[in-house]
């Protein structure tokens, strides 16, 4: 039992489940304007959530300020009141308050929103990592709320290893993915749509699939029934000759993924 014991993985207690939680849509209220709230407000929208600030005027940092302004938020200039859990999926609270951060805390429990209180783990459900962010590519680097400014380190150091270019390749892989489902929509059809985005993902290096264009695209989507990859050099040769010769085919024994 031992021997076969030993081929799983160790479990390693005390970390966080690190999820992509999808807010689009979902009303997200912020309790408090200064800086630290200023984060917390880009993070949301920047994952397309529906934001409502509840902060004195006088206590909105130019940041929060500006998003008010620009009607990115809606604002409801005074302190918190319980009434403003109605309706809410998700609550922030970053106020200098500790008593009232704690009593907000209490109220979404009794609730059951989730809710994160800065600066103070215990009173969280959730934690904010440090994030580097390239169009659809989001890397998170969390230390469970020990050491923010040497998670903020790790994520600098690992965006610098990434090649140039990182976003625009998957948004590509992403475009094909998405084109590939309409010519092959049937889940029957999942099985050879992995393997082949594979083969693609493993046939050219990112700063080729970068450049490749809509009509790469189309033509590229041709190979799918076949099942094999078209090399650079033969599928540049198909821009606006169709026609073109396309012997030469990548069968995908060998390479190295982008990210399919």
């Amino acid at each position: 039992m031992a021997e076969a014991s030993s081929k799983f993985p160790e479990v390693q207690g005390g970390g966080s489940l690190i999820i992509a939680w999808q807010i689009k849509g979902k009303r997200v209220l912020v309790v408090g304007g200064g800086e630290v709230a200023a984060g917390r407000i880009l993070h949301c929208l920047n994952a397309d959530a529906n934001v409502t600030v509840v902060a004195p005027a006088a206590r909105l940092n130019p940041e929060v300020a500006y998003r008010v302004a620009r009607q990115q938020v809606t604002h409801v200039d005074r302190n918190f009141e319980p009434a403003d859990l109605d309706g809410a999926d998700m609550v922030l609270v970053a106020i200098d308050d500790p008593a009232a951060s704690t009593a907000i805390w209490t109220l979404c429990k009794q609730r059951r929103i989730p809710a994160n209180i800065a600066d103070v783990p215990p009173e969280c459900d959730f934690y904010f990592g440090s994030v580097h962010r390239d169009g659809p590519l989001q890397i998170m680097v969390s230390t469970n709320g020990k050491g923010p400014r040497l998670a903020s380190l790790i994520r600098r150091f690992i965006a610098d290893k990434l090649p140039p270019d990182t976003g625009r390749a998957i948004e590509r892989v992403g475009q094909l993915r998405a084109e590939l489902r309409r010519v092959a929509p049937l889940p029957a059809d999942g099985p050879r749509r992995m393997a082949w985005m594979t083969k693609v993902s493993d046939a050219y290096p990112w700063d080729e699939m970068c450049g490749l264009t809509d009509e790469d695209i189309a033509n590229l989507l041709t190979f799918f029934p076949s099942g094999t990859v078209p090399s650079l050099d033969v599928l540049k040769g198909m821009r606006a000759n169709p026609d073109a010769d396309v012997t030469d085919v990548f069968d995908g024994s060998f390479g190295f993924s982008v990210g399919a």
